[in-house]
């Protein structure tokens, strides 16, 4: 990893690798293409982070996890960037289906590391060993 970053800075860094990751793969797929792209968007895969182009904005913010059934972690955020209207439903879907690919590919980021993917209220958050031992 690159030297003078901290343990966090690692962390975190590999937790966006895998939210570009599954960001790349819904463009590729055309996921939600019946949606128009917001028009203050670049196209996919034209800026240098993939939340700021495309049609997708996939993330993560750490929250303390104050009122939080899971505690501590990390809130996923995944917004399809349109003007249009888009359906409780389909948003429902769209995050649940982050959340799949979530659970799938931590594993592979963070070897030996126990990470879960759960809804927490109204959004999912990825919670668990948030120690940073294999940063």
């Amino acid at each position: 990893m690159s030297a003078g970053l901290t343990r966090l800075e690692r962390w975190e860094r590999r937790l966006k690798r895998v939210f570009d990751e599954i960001d790349a793969e819904f463009e590729a797929e055309g996921h939600c293409a019946r949606y128009t792209r917001h028009p203050a968007r670049p196209p996919a895969a034209t800026t240098s982070n993939p939340e700021d182009d495309g049609l997708f904005d996939i993330g993560a913010a750490f929250s303390v996890g104050i009122g939080s059934q899971h505690g501590p972690g990390y809130v996923v955020q995944a917004r399809i960037a349109t003007l249009d209207n888009v359906p409780k439903a389909t948003q429902r879907k769209f995050e649940d289906e982050v959340a799949r690919r979530l659970r799938k590919k931590l594993p592979a980021a963070f070897p030996g590391v126990e990470l879960h993917v759960d809804r927490d209220g109204p959004v999912y958050k990825i919670h668990g060993d948030l120690s940073l031992g294999q940063a």
